[in-house]
């Protein structure tokens, strides 16, 4: 169970003036439930880079807003795409292959590393542009008129990506526009006046996705396809380890892991992180030593701490069944 810290660091920001181009949430999924923002557009014109409130969630160069999925699992479930607002479909593509981004398929990425998308046209020299679509889901053609909400495809791994996301990109005039701060590219910190959108976002400065109980330190390869979780474990289970994934790390925060059982206090751990991350995991358990895990109710607690205060925290807990006492003989 997630319990989001989203924090609306525009609160003093307004949409624009009325009839002025305005967005839509382009994604069915709530942020801080389903989906999170993992990457603003780049404010810092140095070869650094800062988010619009001279964060840490961006990186040198980007043009869009990264909204993402935690899990492959839920990108393979589906979560649609929907036209930020009404326009003219301008391009599509639709045949890139659902895969991490590595050395060996560079050259093949390179030029398209949109991956699968559709770009709109829209009045007064707006475009919006929607990249890393799953393939096949891509459900507009060129030419098309769209309104705003109607549905584009899915969500995908197409491209240059290492992550379930729609990479929104705004251009007005063809120059980048940042939608959470249209007037103030190139700097950071203050709370903008206007927005893009027709309801503002909350910026969250980082969180934790998920956790889980398995009976070993899962692979990080598990742990972001959404398999990783073994609940409910066996009262036999060699080890007992709760895992947690998180996003947004700066150097310095603490991700803290706790689990308390049938028995007290079973897992206590906490893990400063050496430098920024994107994204990261981290595990902590103990092994069975004879007999059985205790029957009963294990709560397991992630917290990301950041300066001491806690910026996130995910809750997930599971029954561990009475032991088979014949099965044990």
């Amino acid at each position: 169970m997630r319990l989001a810290a989203l924090i609306t660091a525009t609160s003093l920001a307004a949409p624009a003036a009325a009839g002025d181009f305005l967005l839509q949430f382009p994604l069915d999924c709530t942020l801080g439930e389903d989906c999170h923002i993992q990457q603003f557009v780049d404010h810092d014109p140095s070869p650094e880079a800062s988010d619009f409130t001279c964060g840490t969630l961006s990186y040198d160069g980007h043009k869009g807003t990264d909204f993402a999925l935690p899990y492959l699992s839920d990108m393979q479930a589906g979560a649609q795409v929907r036209a930020a607002a009404d326009g003219v479909v301008l391009g599509t593509r639709d045949s890139m292959a659902d895969t991490y981004a590595t050395e060996e398929n560079a050259a093949a990425i390179e030029g398209k590393e949109c991956g699968n998308g559709v770009i709109l046209r829209h009045a007064d020299g707006w475009e919006t542009q929607y990249c890393h679509m799953k393939r096949g889901s891509v459900q507009v053609q060129k030419g098309m008129k769209v309104t705003a909400g109607d549905v584009l495809g899915e969500v995908g791994l197409s491209g240059k990506t290492q992550f379930p996301h729609l990479h929104l990109s705004v251009r007005k005039d063809g120059a980048v526009v940042d939608p959470f701060a249209p007037d103030q590219l190139g700097t950071c910190g203050a709370a903008p006046a206007d927005t893009l959108w027709a309801e503002l976002p909350p910026y969250q400065p980082g969180g934790v996705l998920g956790a889980g109980f398995s009976t070993a330190i899962p692979d990080y390869g598990a742990v972001r396809a959404g398999s990783a979780d073994e609940a409910p474990l066996a009262p036999d289970a060699p080890a007992f380890v709760f895992w947690a994934y998180a996003f947004g790390g700066q150097a310095g925060d603490t991700l803290e892991l706790t689990v308390t059982g049938p028995g007290g206090e079973l897992v206590s751990h906490s893990e400063a992180l050496p430098k920024n991350q994107a994204q990261f995991f981290r595990a902590a358990g103990r092994r069975l030593r004879g007999g059985a895990w205790p029957a009963g109710t294990y709560s397991g607690t992630a917290r990301l701490l950041r300066d001491g205060q806690e910026i996130d925290r995910f809750l997930s807990s599971m029954e561990i069944p009475q032991e088979d006492s014949a099965a044990s003989q």
